[in-house]
This record gives structure tokens, sequence and C-alpha cells, in this order.
């Protein structure tokens, strides 16, 4: 009997850890020099986003905005054009040094840490660094001022009229704060000085404020150069031209610092010097009248009822304009020779029409609103009885020149329902008063019809 044969045992083979471990790609290789083919500068670039000064530059940038808009906003709450005066002066001349002052600091904090020969060593080119650290503070800033923006058109649109806001401005402005961003951002990497920020600041306020002063067209290169909006709205190609000026200076200083062909830097520099040609060449010109906002709306009104004529800017101001004239219209309603149409003070008055008081946002008009009612009535009855006469003693006497401005006092002080502010116990005033209505509205009518006579004899005696 055969037993069976014992299995063959086998021996494992020895294994290395190389041969055992799974296969992993081999790493990328890339030349000397040149950036690795990942991501990687946006990663940095998110970092850098939330770190450092760069996200204290937002609200910085908001409430430099808002903060003094809001102290002055019966001056621009209510116009579009008043409320956009406001916001390019403050961001030019407050937002604009405040951005150049926080790149300066991004710019200087290599410096301050002492990393510059560790940041050599860094397989990206010094462009690729330059731009991830000096983007975040010109983001953040375009965030704070749209958020200036959006807060100041959400308080001035329920109280505004015809018209609108004007793209090219708010492109403009923000183009600038972009534009001063890489100026400062550099000005920090040359200048080893931790002073070199708030310098910066002061330097920029000066430099864009001071052109202001000067009469010539050159003013406006300077971007804070103050644009009287009301009323006016900029040519079409404002905005690209403004762009290619601040913009072309912005990216110029940039690419020279920052790249190693600075010769590529004289195309926008080039760019940039043509347009502030053109835009020294055109000067004034650079704005036109909005027809949208400066032709003239009346009031509807019944048989007898004068008309009232404002600004389509201005239109929310008829209910108002009415009600505190209504005074004054029912005491001249029959008088012959009465205007039959007050219109705004830009407008020059026709034959049967009279001017409106002058006032002004701030000063007379708050968001839709008089401020004081019963002072308005009284400068419209003043300009309906003040005289454009020159100072001719020759041809009047003192007495008689005191007669006929004690006259206009009573029928100025009448219409408005008031006492004399000049001649407290008017005794004209009193028999004007005294008088019947048809004797009154018949005298009245005489005087109407010499209001704008400077011989005292014309003038009806009271």
């Amino acid at each position: 009997m055969t037993t069976p044969a014992a299995p063959k045992r086998t021996t494992p083979e020895k294994t290395t850890p190389e041969q055992s471990a799974p296969e992993r790609p081999l790493p990328e290789r890339t030349a000397p020099g040149r950036p690795l083919p990942r991501a990687f500068p946006s990663t940095a670039l998110r970092t850098e986003l939330r770190r450092g000064i760069a996200p204290w530059t937002g609200p910085a940038v908001a409430l430099t905005l808002l903060v003094p808009l809001w102290s002055k906003a019966a001056q621009w709450q209510g116009s579009w054009g008043g409320t956009q005066t406001e916001l390019h002066a403050a961001a030019t001349l407050l937002a604009g040094p405040l951005v150049a002052a926080a790149a300066c600091w991004q710019g200087g904090r290599e410096h301050r840490r002492g990393t510059v020969e560790l940041l050599l060593s860094v397989p990206r080119g010094r462009f690729a660094r330059v731009v991830t650290a000096m983007t975040p503070v010109a983001l953040w800033a375009a965030a704070g001022y749209l958020v200036a923006l959006a807060a100041v058109f959400a308080a001035t649109a329920p109280y505004t009229g015809a018209g609108g806001p004007s793209l090219a401005i708010a492109v403009t402005d923000l183009g600038f704060l972009l534009s001063v961003a890489p100026v400062g951002f550099v000005v920090g990497r040359l200048v080893r000085w931790r002073l070199a920020a708030p310098v910066l600041a002061a330097i920029l306020y000066v430099a864009l404020g001071a052109p202001g002063y000067l009469e010539a067209d050159a003013r406006f290169l300077s971007p804070a150069e103050q644009f009287s909006l009301e009323g006016s709205v900029p040519v079409w190609w404002f905005a690209p031209v403004l762009l290619a000026w601040t913009g072309g200076v912005g990216v110029a200083v940039l690419l020279a610092y920052a790249t190693r062909r600075r010769l590529l830097a004289v195309v926008p520099l080039v760019l940039a010097v043509a347009a502030g040609t053109l835009i020294a060449r055109t000067g004034e010109d650079l704005l036109r009248d909005d027809p949208a906002t400066t032709h003239r709306v009346c009031s509807r009104t019944g048989p007898g009822t004068p008309q009232i004529c404002l600004a389509a800017s201005d239109s929310r101001l008829l209910p108002r304009v009415s009600e505190a004239l209504e005074g004054m219209f029912s005491r001249l309603e029959g008088v012959p020779g009465a205007p039959v149409r007050y219109v705004a003070p830009q407008y020059e008055p026709k034959e049967g029409e009279a001017p409106l008081a002058h006032v002004v946002r701030g000063r007379g008009i708050t968001r839709d609103r008089l401020t004081d009612p019963r002072e308005y009535a009284a400068n419209t009855a003043l300009g309906l009885t003040l005289r454009d006469c020159p100072d001719d003693g020759d041809r009047r006497n003192a007495e008689e020149a005191d007669r006929m401005a004690r006259t206009d006092d009573a029928v100025r002080s009448w219409l408005a329902d008031e006492e004399s502010p000049w001649y407290p116990e008017s005794r004209r005033l009193a028999r004007l008063e005294a008088m019947p209505d048809a004797d009154r509205r018949a005298w009245l009518g005489h005087y109407l019809a010499t209001r704008k006579s400077c011989v005292p004899a014309e003038v009806p005696a009271l």
C-alpha cells in the first residue's frame, strides 16, 4: 500500500517596498522660474482676500463715503445730479487716498516681515506675486464703493423727479479707485518706511484737490474735478476716455515695476497720454445739458388759477409749491395784469410770467418738501415787486425813491400776509388792507402794470 506524496511547499518571493506599493504618478517637473500648472494663484488670492489689511479696506471705503454723505443728506437726497456730485467728490478726494494708503501698506508687508528673500524662492513669477498681493485691496475697495453707491441711490430714489443716475460717473469713480491701488502698492514696495502710507494719502489728497483751483481746462485731468451734475450729463465718450486716462497710468506703473519686459508699460502710458490730451482740450464740454431734467413741467390748474412751472427734476415739488402760494394766488385773484404763470428762476420770465423764489437743496428744499413754505411765498412775492433799477440819483430824489420802496414793500407784505420786516409800522400796508376789495384790485392792477418801471412818478401812490 502506497501513501500519497506530500504537497510541495513553495516559498513566496521576496518583494521590495518599491514593488509592493501601488504605482504613483511622478510629480510634474517644470523649468526653473516657471509657475506650476496648478490653480495656485487662485488659492493664494482667496487666502489674501481673507487676511491682512485687504478685508478692512472695503468697510473703510464704505464708511468714508457714507458718513460725510449722510451728514449732508439734505443737500443731495432727492436729486440724482446732487447725489452723484457729492458721491463723486467723496469717492475721489476721500476714498482715493484711503485706497492708495491701504495698497501702500499692503505693498510694504514683505519688507516689514523680512520675507523678501523667502518669496524669491516661490515658483511664481514676480508679476503673479504682485498681482496676487495687490488685487485683494482693489477688490475690497470696489466692493466698499458699490455698497455706498447702492445705499445713496436707495436713499434718494423715493424723492426724485425726472432723470436718473449717470452710469458713466459711477464707472469712472470705480475705475479710479481700481487704478490708484497699483500705484499705492508699488510705492509701498519701493519705499521702506512705515509712514509711507499716510504720507502718500496726504500727498495724493493735495494733488487731487489742487487743480480744482485752476481756471485752465487742464484741471479736468484731475479725477477729483468737481462736476456740476444738476441738469447736466457727461458726453457719450466720457467713461471710456477717463478710464483710459486713470487706468492707463495705473497699469503702466504696475507693468513697469512687476514685469521683466518693462517696455510693455509704454503701451498703456501712450494710451493714457492720448486720453489726457483729449480731456484737457475738451474741458467744460465734457458735460452737456440733460433735456430729460431741464425741460419745464407745469401744474394743471383751473380757470383763474396761475400755473406753476418747474424743472422736470423738481416736478415732485409742484404740489408743495402750489400749497405755499395758495394764499398769494387768492389775494391776486381778479387783479388785472396779474401773472398767469410762475416759472423757476432758471427760466427767463416772458410776458405774463413771474419768477418763483430761488431755493436750493439743503436751504429751502429737503428731499421733496419746502422747509419753510411761508418764507418761500414771501420771497416769491418779493420777486414780483422787486425792481431792477440802476442807482441813478440824478433822475429822482431820495424822497421819491423812499416812497416807491415803501409802496413796493407794502404790496409784498400784503401778498405774503405778514408784517413788513423793514417798515414794521407801515401806514401804506394799513391803507392797502383797509381798501374795499374792488378798489384794491383796481389799484393793484395799476401797480402791476408799472412793476418794471424805475420812474417813481409812474408808480401809483398809496
